[in-house]
């Protein structure tokens, strides 16, 4: 298959890319030079646009679109997330179809479904958090709306969305590394003791589902991916940094003291005018705090889906790290 992958230079997309580049022909947007080379190093072969102005020459011949870049950050303002996660995926989309495009795969999130609510054992019927009080989750649910959509708009062209959660593993440029750095720091805090119960979505199982993607799930649906393993935060966040000999501190404030602490602090820094995220927000405050399993028969019937890395053996892994 001749395959066009955004956000290749990314954990995400950069994964994706190394493995399907083995059998597949893979173009890869790039944005500069440093990721012209990282694409390259991974067997993509780099294609020099921007996101929302993706020229049709970039799909010729292309006949699957994977969608993986996106603002994903809890600190922006509502032009940075909404002309990246929803301008950016709607040009995508119009010049995919224009260049005839077969299948469109939309990497999503649970958090198109999240306003700040417990989430527990969800499946793909719930309903999107289009009024989230978080750009990213607004954003994200607008750009798979319009994926799914556009599933029907045209007979010949599939558009479908995988949501995994909590993306792990080997190259993690977020979860890891964020929680690190505010131990490191002496910054890090759990929120209610850390009993917050999640799923999570190993790097290596998302991109089986990419790969199961390529010919299989129907359009306009929505797949969630996880490693159908559940655990608290405390334990998989203190496992993870255990990979990188890290111990986690013991101290703990309730969500009901920290919450409005960020959200004056958020309403400080916009005051301000500051680019720079403030030391605390709702959106990470409600990520330590709130509960998020989900289901995902739907992908496992309707795809094959099946966990490849269970998540003991990706710690494992992690402390001795192997390629994908």
């Amino acid at each position: 298959m001749h395959i066009f992958v955004t956000g290749a230079s990314g954990f995400v997309g950069g994964a994706i890319t190394a493995a399907l580049s083995s059998t597949h022909e893979v173009h890869c947007m790039s944005r500069r030079k440093s990721s012209d080379e990282a694409i390259s190093a991974i067997g993509g072969k780099p294609f020099r646009c921007n996101l929302g102005s993706v020229p049709r020459e970039a799909l010729d011949n292309c006949d699957v679109v994977i969608h993986a870049a996106a603002f994903v950050g809890d600190w922006g303002s509502r032009d940075d997330y909404w002309n990246a996660n929803v301008v950016g995926t709607q040009q995508l989309l119009e010049v995919a179809q224009l260049a005839g495009v077969k299948r469109f795969i939309h990497i999503g999130t649970e958090a198109a479904l999240w306003h700040g609510q417990d989430m527990i054992d969800v499946d793909e019927t719930s309903d999107y958090a289009r009024d989230s009080p978080y750009l990213y989750s607004q954003t994200k649910a607008e750009a798979e709306i319009l994926v799914l959509e556009a599933n029907s708009q045209k007979r010949d062209f599939t558009a479908l969305a995988l949501r995994p959660r909590m993306i792990w593993g080997p190259g993690d440029q977020t979860i890891l590394p964020a929680v690190k750095n505010m131990v490191e720091s002496g910054k890090f805090v759990w929120i209610d003791h850390g009993k917050a119960i999640t799923s999570t979505t190993h790097i290596q199982n998302l991109v089986n589902a990419v790969e199961l993607s390529l010919t299989r799930g129907r359009g306009g649906e929505a797949y969630f991916i996880t490693d159908r393993e559940s655990s608290t935060l405390k334990f998989f966040l203190t496992e993870l940094l255990a990979t990188a000999e890290l111990t986690p501190p013991k101290k703990s404030l309730p969500r009901t003291v920290v919450y409005p602490i960020a959200y004056v602090l958020e309403g400080l820094w916009r005051l301000l005018g500051s680019r720079k995220a403030p030391p605390l927000t709702r959106h990470a405050v409600g990520l330590m705090a709130c509960h998020c399993t989900l289901r995902d028969d739907k992908a496992v019937e309707e795809l094959g889906y099946r966990p490849l890395m269970s998540v003991a053996q990706g710690l494992r892994e992690l402390k001795q790290p192997t390629s994908l």
